[in-house]
């Protein structure tokens, strides 16, 4: 199994679309089928070295997590909104037992 976690830090003008940005990413389920499991969460510390959401997508192999990147509801829904509200971005993915 992979995790895929991307931290996105949102511009200050859209901190107001945090939760439709949290709406959106959760949106996911259930219409990408590679992603086995999605969990979002919106930063409560609000510090200056604080990203504003997390994403977590739980996929099965490498191959999967390659098809999710390219899913048409990934790309034209999801992908759109996150790169017009985020100023910056961090991924890390891994291999979970």
């Amino acid at each position: 199994m992979i995790k895929h976690v991307v931290c996105f830090k949102i511009k200050e003008e859209y901190k107001n679309r945090i939760e439709e940005a949290k709406v959106t990413l959760l949106s996911m389920k259930g219409k990408v089928p590679t992603a086995l499991d999605i969990k979002v969460g919106i930063d409560l510390l609000h510090s200056e070295r604080s990203y504003d959401i997390i994403l977590e997508v739980l996929v099965e192999s490498m191959e999967h997590l390659d098809i999710y990147q390219k899913d048409l509801y990934h790309c034209t829904v999801v992908k759109p909104l996150m790169h017009e509200i985020r100023c910056a971005s961090v991924a890390v993915d891994y291999e979970v037992e």
